[in-house]
This record gives C-alpha cells, structure tokens and sequence, in this order.
C-alpha cells in the first residue's frame, strides 16, 4: 500500500505543484470606441468603465480569468481631427455590458506564494460577449436607439502587475476589443433595420472596436502549493 500511495502522488503532484491561489477584485478606468463617428485616437478614453475580475492562478505563467465590466460609450466627431468628421457633425451614445473569459499569461514567473514582492508584465485574451443598445443616426445627425442587441469580441489586453502586499495585486491594463458588430455608433443598424441600407454610412467593411484602459485591483486567497516533498 506504500508504494500504491506513493505511485498515487508522484502522478497527482504535478497537477497541485502550481499556485492554487485565487483573485478576486476590482477594475475601474475609461472606455472609447473606435468606429466610424468620433475621434479615432486608439487610446482615448472619454467615459467611466468599471467592473469585477475573478483569476484563478493555475501557475507561476498563466491563470484562468473571468471579467464583468460596464461601460458608458459615447463619440462626437467634433472631437475628431478628421476635417470630414467635423463637418459632419454625428455624436453618439451607448452602453456595453461585457463578460470576459480567457488565460492571461505573464512574462515572468509570478508566485504569489513566496514573501517576496513580485512584477511582471502580462498578455489577455479568450472571448467575450456584450450586450450595447442597436442604433441608428438620421439624416439629420440624430442619434436613435431602438432595441437591445449583443455581439461577441475578441479581446487583446496588455498590462503590468505587481504585489503590494502578501494579499494585494495591483495592475494597470490596456484592453481592446475587436467586436463583430459594426453599429456601437449607428453606424449599421442590425436586428429590425438591418435591411434598411439607407441607414448605413462610413466604411461598411470594418467593424467597431472599443477600449478599456485603467487599473486593478485584487485580493488573493486560497489554498498555497503542494510541492509533494518525499
């Protein structure tokens, strides 16, 4: 039965030879879309986004995370530097309501369970669904929401984190969002417009993109690794 028990182990123990550590938190920061009215700075964040992140850090490389965040969105091509833009004079605005789910995966090795203060930078990304308000903008510039709509995205986030404390995480992200709707802006009326070609303007090939740039903040628990020590 010993070397039963010992077989046992030496074939389990890779699997909690990792940081078992979870992450619960908080995100707040700023949001912009990036579509066919408004500015198109790519980092221009004019409205309040906030949320929650939940990680489960599967190893030193690479943890497990699920995201809800809400976001106002709004754009106003008098902001825009596009002379074509400010003559136009469109403004919109919206909401997203996302949830994120993906692997973030760090540049170095982050233990969480060494004493030691840690850093690194990381990458995001998995898939991501939102609900927003589908739009339209008429002839005469005004801006008409009708019915609820949701679409999915693919995220791609970049940041730097680092401990301040044996509980605390803090980190500062970059996210965008490449979306599979083109109507965050009224740009592409969808749902009951859709067909309703006469709405459309700007360019029909591309779709939206929006951004969340801002900080985290988390509180780890959980229970520490086993390194299964014979």
């Amino acid at each position: 039965m010993r070397y039963l028990a010992a077989l046992i182990l030496l074939i389990i123990c890779p699997f909690f030879a990792h940081s078992q550590t979870y992450e619960i938190g908080g995100f707040v920061g700023g949001a912009n879309v990036i579509g066919d009215v408004g500015n198109t700075a790519y980092i221009n964040p004019n409205t309040l986004a906030v949320g929650g992140i939940f990680k489960w850090n599967r190893s030193e490389r690479h943890s497990f995370r699920f995201s809800a965040t809400y976001a106002k969105a709004e754009g106003d091509d008098r902001e825009s530097s596009e002379e074509r833009r400010q003559q136009r004079g469109y403004s919109f605005q919206n909401s997203i309501k996302e949830a994120s789910l993906g692997l973030e995966y760090t540049f170095w090795e982050f233990n969480l369970n060494t004493g030691n203060p840690v850093s690194t930078p990381y990458l995001y990304t998995g898939i991501t669904y939102f609900l927003y308000e589908a739009s339209y903008i008429t002839g005469d510039g005004v801006y008409k929401d009708y019915e609820q709509a949701g679409s999915f995205a693919i995220p791609m986030t970049v940041g730097y984190k680092a401990t301040i404390s044996t509980k605390l995480i803090a980190a500062v992200e970059i996210g965008a969002r490449y979306t599979f709707t083109d109507d965050l802006d009224g740009s592409y009326p969808v749902k009951g417009l859709a067909d309703a070609e006469e709405l459309r303007f700007g360019n029909v090939n591309n779709n939206d993109w929006y951004v969340f740039t801002g900080l985290t903040l988390s509180f780890t628990f959980g229970r520490e690794p086993c390194y299964c020590n014979f």
